[in-house]
């Protein structure tokens, strides 16, 4: 509704000036762009206050949203207010400030019309009350979204280009990198932090074989995705993962320096994480579980050895089974998946009987105390292992190290650059914050460094664990036996023909026996 002016009779039209940017680039600025949209409608205004038009001193600001989008703050906020009668004119500088889509164009219009509001566009000279404004307004609208479009193809044609350079196409970064965007264009970096964390969820996968005590080993150990700070300041990410979230995380290519662009992989700048014999692995026992539903992880009739045993005549692997009798168990087997599946004219591996082959197996573990060769052997290789580690680790303290001192040279940057805006005062915070924890866990890795150069096992310790393994063993139940046998042994082959078994064991097997009797003595 329209007032009153006492002196000139004629009645005033409140008149509300609505202003958009697509981006943030710039808004931090004393005079902006919507500065300069604000100021060039109300000399517009005032150029026609002699038909009463006047000004509301409301700001309708939407710094930083798309015109494609109805989803503005600012948008909702105008529309409120001229349902409420508070608004007779909307004054744009541009037509597409107001809306790129001609649907939600149509919508505005609507409400404007059911309200008697009409609109101006400063520079493009045309307003809703005549027939022809409305004509030259749908023709503007038409081209407006079809530049619209014409950018939007633009935008996905320069990222495809990005991709097919191995360059970071943007959207949110995940667990184990951060994005620099001191250079020309923004790129991937490691974080050396959550790098190690990436690292332990595919080892901890390739342990259990299944998602779900992954998530739960997470979920105790407080571990959550990606945490991070939008460019005004808002924390996001940072939740527990769940199964969903996990497998994303474990199937995602740019773990081993790959980007991926819709259906398309190629190789990236960034550095990998994960090697890729390990993330293919991954890949495999998903796609297997996926297959069998994870029944192998659940291991209901306590198969020792289901996942560790093979058939050497074709190597497949042997299924656990049973027979029934009268519903009950009364008879437990291995059988090669090749034969259950082609035949035995393809495999003729016979079927082995399960109790039998546990018993050879767990005698094997319990005979390294008296194979003083055997023994020679594994803590050779486990001293090898350690070393591996030792050096991964090592690798780790370095890229945190490095990753420490790009941030302390961020921080003197923003100290001294003299900008005291929301963004800087946001970002600086953050980084006294990560090199906080930096600090920390680069002492977490100096001990895990000192730790692991203590990590041979002696021969007198190797015998000292192996000595009281029926006591250990005795005390485990079926599923908890079968895990340890897990941690001590990486395959057993099974030789149909001469009707031999011949038992592999891990390299860090004996010190897994060790740690194990350390937890069962707290």
């Amino acid at each position: 509704m329209s007032g009153k002016n006492s002196k000139a009779g004629k009645s005033t039209i409140r008149c509300a000036i609505y202003t958009r940017k697509s981006s943030e680039e710039g808004l931090e600025q004393e005079f902006n762009s919507l500065d300069a949209q604000r100021e060039a409608a109300e000399a517009y205004i005032v150029s026609q206050k002699a038909e009463g038009w006047t000004a509301l001193p409301d700001r309708y600001n939407d710094g930083g949203y798309s015109g494609g989008s109805m989803d503005r703050p600012a948008l909702d906020r105008l529309l409120r207010d001229i349902e409420q009668g508070k608004v007779d004119c909307v004054v744009v500088y541009k037509v597409d400030r107001l809306s790129r889509s001609l649907l939600d164009f149509a919508r505005i219009m609507e409400t404007f019309d059911n309200h008697g509001v009409s609109f101006v566009s400063v520079t493009q000279q045309f307003n809703t009350t005549h027939s022809m404004g409305r004509l030259t307004l749908n023709i503007l609208l038409s081209f407006a979204q079809f530049e619209r479009e014409i950018i939007g193809e633009r935008i996905r044609d320069k990222l495809a280009a990005q991709a097919r350079k191995g360059k970071w196409t943007g959207g949110a970064p995940v667990l184990g990198y951060d994005v620099d965007r001191s250079g020309p264009s923004p790129r991937l970096v490691i974080n050396a932090m959550e790098t190690a964390c990436v690292r332990e969820i595919f080892r901890m996968y390739l342990q259990e074989a299944s998602l779900l005590p992954v998530v739960k080993e997470l979920t105790r150990r407080g571990w959550t995705n990606k945490q991070r700070i939008t460019k005004k300041g808002k924390q996001v990410g940072g939740r527990p993962f769940d199964k969903s979230t996990l497998h994303v995380l474990l199937t995602n290519p740019i773990y081993i320096g790959q980007t991926r662009y819709k259906d398309e992989l190629h190789a990236g700048e960034h550095e990998a994480i994960i090697d890729q014999d390990v993330f293919n692995r991954v890949q495999h026992q998903l796609k297997h579980n996926g297959r069998t539903g994870g029944v192998e992880v659940r291991n209901k009739y306590g198969a020792l050895l289901r996942g560790l045993l093979r058939c050497k005549n074709c190597g497949a692997a042997m299924a656990h089974s049973f027979c029934t009798k009268y519903k009950r168990i009364s008879y437990r087997y291995y059988r090669c998946i090749n034969a259950m599946k082609r035949g035995h004219d393809v495999c003729p591996t016979a079927t082995l009987p399960a109790a039998e082959i546990e018993r050879v197996v767990i005698d094997a573990v319990r005979g390294l105390a008296n194979d003083e060769a055997l023994l020679a052997q594994v803590l050779a290789t486990a001293h090898t292992a350690v070393e591996a580690e030792l050096a991964e680790t090592q690798r780790e303290r370095d890229d945190l190290r490095r990753e420490r001192n790009r941030h302390h040279e961020e921080l003197q940057q923003l100290a001294t650059s003299g900008k005291s805006t929301a963004n800087v005062t946001a970002r600086i915070a953050d980084l006294h914050q990560r090199l906080s924890a930096e600090n920390e866990r680069l002492s977490g890795l100096e001990s895990r460094v000192a730790e692991a150069e203590g990590q041979t096992v002696t021969q007198a310790e190797a015998y000292a664990a192996l000595a009281d393994f029926d006591g250990l063993w005795e005390s485990l139940i079926p599923r908890e036996q079968a895990r340890l046998l897990k941690l001590l042994i990486s395959t057993v082959e099974y030789d149909g023909e001469a009707g031999t078994v011949s038992v592999t064991f891990r390299p860090t097997s004996i010190r897994s026996l060790i740690n194990r009797k350390m937890e069962e003595a707290a």
